[in-house]
Parts: C-alpha cells; structure tokens; sequence
C-alpha cells in the first residue's frame, strides 16, 4: 500500500514538472504558432507537440480541460517557444495575448509603401489599399499579426476620421494636402505653396508640381489624393495664405524659394538646381 502510494505521489510530481517547466530551458527564439478559427483542444495540443513545443499534446488539453479553458482559447497568431511551460501557454491562449507589432507609418506614405510595410504581418492587398489613399492615416499602429487587411483599413481610417475631425474635409481638400506633403517640409511654407496652387487653379493655370507629372499635362487636381498626407498638410490645403507669389521650388537642402514672376523663378532654377 505504502509504495503504491508513493507510486502515485511520484507520477503527480511529474505531470506536475510537465506542466509547470518548459519543455526546453534554452533561450530559444519564439515562434510563431497560429490558432485557426473553429479549432479546439484536440487540434491546439497536436500542433503544439507537433512543432516541439510541448512534450506530450494529451498532457496539454488534459491541463486546460482541467483549468476549464479547453473552450476558451481564442483564434490568433501567437509568440510561444518550448522555452514556456504549459502554463504559460495556456494563458496565452485563453486570454489572447495574441502577437503584435509596432509600425509607423510615416507622412507622406504611399499605399504602396505601407503595403510594403505590412508585409510580414498581415496579408496586405495594396489593391484594397490604393482605394483608400488619402485616408490611411500616418501614425504608429500596433497591428497584430494574421489581421485582415479590412480591418488594418479600418483601423488606419477610423483614426483619420478622429484626427480631422470638425475639418471640412473634401476629395480636393485631400488630393492638394498629398501635393502639399509631398512638395515641402516647413509648415509654414505648405501653407504659402497651397495659396500659390488654389491661386493656379481659379484662373486656369496647370499646377506642374514635380512630384505628380501629371500636373503638367493637366489642369486642376488629381482626382484622389497621391498620398496619405499628415493632419499639418491637410490643415495647409484647407488654409492656404496668401501671397504675392505664383511659383515655389525647393532647393537640395529642403528650403523653398519663392517667385512673383516666372523670370525670378526661372533664375531660382538656374541658381539652386543646375
């Protein structure tokens, strides 16, 4: 009776040390493992032991059958290694301690570009995203891995709304905000240059800006926005100062130049940019 009481004691303490140590005690890099929608315990536990993560998958769902968690582990991209105990996953799991990364998204940002950016960590559809360009609101993001893209939009979307909130904001307001982003750097000057582009407009004029050749071929603004401008763009676009000048370049340091005539700007081109 006494050893078959021991016996027991000893196989608790182990699935005990099962449960409680990892699996490896290396300091092996995390990997990524994917809980599908629709998947329950029995398919949780066999990847995990399938990816070395877990010495035994019957050991595990018996555990968060156990802990009352077998129903509560949720779909998600999650950051694990054998390095954690079962424990430790588990919590992952039921609580959704999903893994996410920190991007920034820089003004003046394409859709292209941010498709770009997104790469690695969700399925970015840069179709999809061109046809919110403009709205894709350049800010830092904490996106998790495996989201949709939709709701990548969404997130970026929903804060473009808060930020230009009260703002009367228009597809041309937009278009003339990318130009804007695009063509200068100082505040102050994108607001000198927006009354020099609207001034262009009202009498006719083609905008030839060189960061859209297109302006040089066409009168007025693009029909969508070039790029996902930032809320100081928008804000210049929306109140363009007014000035004596008709033209503006920007010399290789970033400095704009302004001219009344062309004579002066074509003097300014030959001074700064030849």
């Amino acid at each position: 009776m006494r050893k078959r009481i021991i016996g027991l004691i000893v196989i608790v303490i182990f699935f005990v040390l099962m449960i409680c140590l990892p699996r490896s005690f290396g300091s092996e890099e995390p990997t990524f493992f994917v809980i599908a929608k629709g998947e329950g315990s029995k398919d949780i536990s066999t990847n995990l032991e399938n990816k070395g993560i877990v010495w035994w998958n019957h050991l595990f769902r018996a555990y968060v059958l156990v802990r009352g968690t077998s129903d509560k582990m949720q779909a998600g991209t999650y950051l694990i290694s054998p390095s954690m105990s079962i424990f430790t996953i588990a919590e992952k799991f039921a609580t959704g301690d999903i893994a996410k990364a920190l991007i920034t998204i820089p003004e003046g940002f394409t859709s292209e570009q941010i498709h770009q950016k997104l790469a690695g960590i969700v399925e970015s559809d840069p179709i999809v995203l061109a046809e919110y360009e403009g709205t894709l609101f350049p800010d830092t993001y904490e996106i998790p891995y495996g989201m949709e893209i939709n709701q990548v939009i969404e997130i970026m979307t929903d804060n473009f709304r808060e930020k230009t909130e009260g703002l009367a904001i228009t597809q041309q307001i937009m278009a003339m905000a990318s130009i804007l982003e695009k063509e200068l750097r100082s505040e102050n000057d994108k607001k000198i240059a927006s009354g020099i582009l609207w001034k262009r407009i009202a009498v006719g004029m083609p905008l030839q800006v060189d960061v859209y050749i297109w302006t040089y071929q066409n009168k007025g603004l693009p029909e969508k926005p070039i790029c996902n401008p930032g809320l100081g763009s928008i804000k210049a676009a929306l109140q363009p100062q007014e000035s004596p000048y008709w033209y503006y370049l920007s010399k290789p340091n970033g400095e704009t130049v302004f001219s009344k005539t062309l004579e002066e700007h074509n003097i300014a081109r030959a001074k700064y940019l030849q």
